[in-house]
């Protein structure tokens, strides 16, 4: 038996974790082959990318190596190209197949069950610039480079004495008002405020914080009680939260809104959804007019056999809401629930056992707004300030994978409550030659972000506008 998960994040981690345990006997006997294809050798823990960006947690502990925790199941770093359900192929990318003679660089890979999670990517908009200057932040390497870069351009306002540049490098234009973009630009904002103190020629007032939103409200997901609580917060920090407007042209550095402001700036983060990886409409299942994954309750993909898919990509019908047609929300909470019975449910497909049908109930929505600030609407209850803080961090710790994890983000925190934060901008592991090639008489690069790899790229290739 030959189960192929596709995809290393929330599902294709936690699905493959389950299914190791519950089979256990087979893969150790060799009955059974557990293989993950995933363009990282790792999962990322997203609700932990603003701290990590903020330097409240090492980049390496927002991140969970999946060798270790699957140890019974064969890790491919490469990214699935094609799928042919009808004979039960995939065809897979790997480092070792890039240039090698194949049309389409890719090894076919037989399978029996077949677990679709690609997960998702970015959802842009064809905003003139975008591509070329705006930022993503859904990596533990975008949250990294988004550090060092805000330091930087810090580092380049006390050195200038070109007011025009100086304003440009202390303006940082946030677009999208959902937990990312309000987590990233509330952790980051905090961590450049007490930066500032170590500038002899900048004051936190200095620094212009924007956080553009399409809709009227920031915080969907915690309620209107709290939304705006979080958005009075946000405004008496002096951010400036522009709410039914949206980002028009980033072109030559210059933010351009709807409501007519220009920004000039050097940060642009576009935090403003997602949407299914492109994988999802090359495969030939069924999706929905929003290009995810049509799936029936127990999480196969509708009207197909021994094919399963579940979070970002996959629409799941939500059987606790009043509306029969409403699906489940592309979120965190219902990646981990769905793949717990998504494992389970192919376990007693294979036994020949009735299947369970995907419920949940909502136990809540936490939020950070920096350090010792946050909103959590929690079983009911509304809270706030530093008590929703609390219970932000706590949650999140124990819902990081391995224990090893939580030890190691508790002890940083520990860590960080009793020294100072550091303040260090590592841009330069970005250029790691650019020293010896400067020594061995070449020329250094320019101090630019380097060319975002394109989700599931495997070879390095750069992210395609748009």
């Amino acid at each position: 038996m030959r189960i192929l998960v596709v995809g290393g994040g929330y599902v294709g981690m936690y699905t493959a974790l389950r299914l190791q345990r519950k089979l256990k006997r087979g893969l150790r006997s060799g009955d059974v082959e557990i293989t993950v294809v995933t363009p990282d050798p790792y999962m990322t823990y997203q609700p932990f990318l603003p701290e990590a960006a903020a330097g409240s947690i090492s980049p390496r502990h927002v991140v969970v190596p999946l060798r270790r925790v699957l140890r019974l199941c064969r890790i491919v770093v490469g990214e699935v190209r094609a799928i042919d359900h009808a004979r039960r192929t995939a065809t897979v990318r790997t480092l070792a197949t890039v240039g090698g003679g194949d049309e389409d660089g890719g090894v076919g890979m037989p399978y029996d069950e077949l677990v679709l999670a690609p997960g998702s990517v970015s959802r842009t908009l064809p905003v003139p610039g975008l591509a070329a200057s705006g930022i993503g932040f859904r990596t533990v390497e975008e949250a990294i480079g988004l550090r060092n870069h805000v330091i930087e351009q810090m580092d380049i306002a006390s050195a200038t004495r070109d007011p025009s540049l100086r304003d440009a490098a202390l303006t940082f234009v946030f677009v999208g008002g959902g937990y990312a973009g309000v987590e990233a630009l509330a952790e980051l904002e905090d961590m450049a405020r007490y930066t500032a103190r170590y500038y002899h020629n900048i004051r936190p007032d200095d620094l212009r914080w924007i956080l553009v939103e399409a809709s009227g409200r920031i915080l969907p997901e915690v309620g209107d009680a709290l939304a705006a609580h979080a958005l009075r917060e946000l405004r008496g920090r002096n951010i400036d939260v522009r709410l039914d407007t949206r980002l028009d042209s980033c072109e030559g550095r210059v933010a351009v809104l709807s409501d007519g402001s220009r920004f000039p700036t050097r940060t642009l983060v576009w935090t403003a959804g997602v949407k299914p990886a492109p994988l999802v409409a090359t495969t030939g299942f069924p999706v929905t007019g929003r290009g995810r994954l049509r799936c029936t309750a127990d999480l196969r993909i509708a009207g197909t056999r021994h094919a399963w898919a579940a979070g970002d990509a996959a629409a799941v019908p939500d059987l606790t809401a009043s509306d029969p047609g409403t699906v489940t929300a592309p979120n965190a909470q219902h990646a981990v629930r769905q793949a717990k019975v998504l494992a389970e449910n192919v376990v007693a497909a294979l036994d020949g056992r009735p299947l369970t049908d995907y419920r949940h109930a909502y136990t809540g929505s936490v939020a950070s707004l920096g350090l010792h600030r946050g909103v959590a609407h929690v079983f009911g209850r509304k809270v706030k300030g530093y008590p929703a803080w609390f219970l932000h961090r706590a949650y999140h710790l124990s819902r990081v994978p391995t224990f090893n994890r939580k030890a190691r983000v508790l002890a940083e925190w520990i860590l960080s409550g009793l020294f100072a934060r550091e303040i260090v901008s590592l841009g330069s592991l970005e250029h790691p030659r650019a020293e010896f090639r400067l020594a061995a008489g070449g020329t250094a690069p320019p101090r630019t972000p380097p060319p975002r790899r394109r989700p599931g790229s495997v070879d390095g290739s750069p992210e395609p506008p748009g």
